[in-house]
């Protein structure tokens, strides 16, 4: 559903702006926001719109996820595309007219004005279903300003998170120009307090149980114990991971491939905790389009080399997921061009469980080892005897490879990328100079001026 509700990026603002003052008659899918919001069904429409955005290619349907991993690669994969947008994610060379940070930016804000929309007129919806809406807008606003503060501000570890500027926290609609619309930039922990707010909502007001490809109780949880990991925050992080993994919703698949493989399982994969829709007719899955081979659908972009499959074990069915084309490298994890993009895993649960417990010297759940493990053996490894914190971050590392936290846990980690120190200028997105131009209150990253 496309409305007349106006994006929060201010140079989209006036992008549209200029549009509409030329065009007086409104293409009919397109609906004024005072009629769209006005009814039950148009508040659910906007929500099922809220949705649409998360399944853009800027957003979660791959954008998150490349950016984090080739930003963070120390040449483990090669990116040999045409696309000098993500070339320069891949050499750390980023400029500030980069399209494709411009684009993830603008879709990114989008999604959370449609998201402000409908947590706007929760009112005209009857009791039964305005919970579940309340708790799926705050779900969706909060995973996408997490996304954006950890892609274009430092890491919460990294200096003074009450001090250093995070992105523009847009929390109301925005309908019209005017100075409000110009917002300048939340700090990192104020961006982190909203993003835990709405989640813990969430989590109160979601049912149990649904489809992972909308939010749920447990989806809120899950992405809890992300956004408490990222924050240091191991105690919270491993309670809510513990809930997601007590409520014994989802289990994991009994092989690593039926995890990427809906059509194997005969449908969802039995770990997705949250998944992004993707069909023949909607939906993008740009990781296909950048990980895979032509004969899978994708341009082959984004190549595995020897380097990382260095990292596993030979008896790890994890090094085996992986397919050669043209005597090229790739991922099997997003063969299928139509299947749906798996935001969060059980598995990451188990990991941060285990990391938690280890960090903390606890057992809540489990023992630290007794989930590594179960770890290591749906991947065909031998358990463990004993457990180090390397040994944690190198299952987390193999496991989770491509799915768009490699740079957030090295950072999150204080571990640099190759030579470059975490904490780099060069490992921080620079605000789209579009934004900067347009907007006099945003302030850019160092390294961009």
């Amino acid at each position: 559903m496309k409305t007349k509700l106006i994006y929060a990026g201010a140079a989209v603002l006036m992008a549209l702006s200029a549009c509409s003052s030329r065009l007086e008659v409104l293409p009919t899918q397109e609906i004024d926001e005072s009629a769209a919001l006005s009814t039950p069904a148009g508040v659910t429409t906007t929500l099922l719109g809220a949705y649409s955005g998360m399944q853009s290619a800027n957003t979660f349907a791959g954008a998150y996820q490349y950016t984090a991993d080739l930003v963070g690669d120390d040449r483990e994969v090669q990116f040999g595309g045409t696309f000098s947008t993500l070339d320069e994610f891949w050499r750390k060379e980023i400029t500030p007219t980069n399209t494709q940070v411009t684009n993830t930016w603008a879709s990114s804000y989008e999604t959370i004005n449609r998201a402000n929309n409908v947590l706007s007129a929760l009112n005209v919806l009857d009791e039964a279903s305005r919970d579940r809406v309340e708790g799926e807008a705050l779900f969706i606003r909060a995973a996408t300003h997490f996304e954006l503060v950890r892609l274009f501000a430092k890491a919460y570890s990294d200096g003074d998170p009450s001090a250093n500027p995070g992105v523009p926290l847009v929390v109301t609609p925005t309908r019209s120009i005017t100075p409000e619309s110009f917002v300048s930039r939340a700090t990192v922990a104020a961006v982190y307090a909203k993003v835990i707010e709405d989640l813990v909502r969430a989590e109160q007001v979601l049912p149990a149980t649904g489809s992972p490809l909308r939010a749920t109780r447990f989806a809120a949880a899950a992405l809890l114990s992300r956004v408490y990991l990222m924050q240091g925050n191991y105690a919270t992080a491993r309670d809510a991971a513990n809930r997601v993994i007590a409520s014994e919703n989802y289990e994991l698949a009994e092989e690593f491939a039926v995890a990427f493989n809906d059509e194997t399982n005969g449908g969802p994969s039995p770990e997705n905790i949250f998944s992004v829709l993707v069909t023949n007719q909607d939906g993008t899955n740009a990781l296909n389009t950048f990980y895979a081979p032509a004969d899978f659908g994708g341009r082959g972009d984004i190549r595995v080399q020897t380097r990382h499959l260095q990292l596993y074990d030979a008896a790890d069915q994890r090094r085996g997921f992986f397919t050669t084309a043209g005597n090229r490298t790739f991922t099997q994890k997003f063969l299928d061009q139509f299947g749906n993009v798996p935001i969060i895993r059980l598995a990451e649960m188990y990991l941060t469980r285990a990391e938690a417990n280890f960090r903390l010297n606890g057992s809540v759940g489990a023992t630290p080892l007794a989930d590594i493990n179960l770890i290591r053996e749906r991947a065909g490894l031998a358990p463990l005897t004993s457990l180090t914190l390397d040994a944690i971050l190198g299952e987390r590392r193999l496991e989770l490879a491509f799915e768009g936290h490699l740079l957030h846990d090295l950072k999150r980690t204080r571990r640099p990328v190759g030579t470059t120190a975490f904490g780099a200028d060069n490992l921080v997105l620079p605000i789209p100079q579009r934004e900067i131009d347009t907007n006099t209150n945003l302030r850019q990253n160092p390294g961009y001026q």
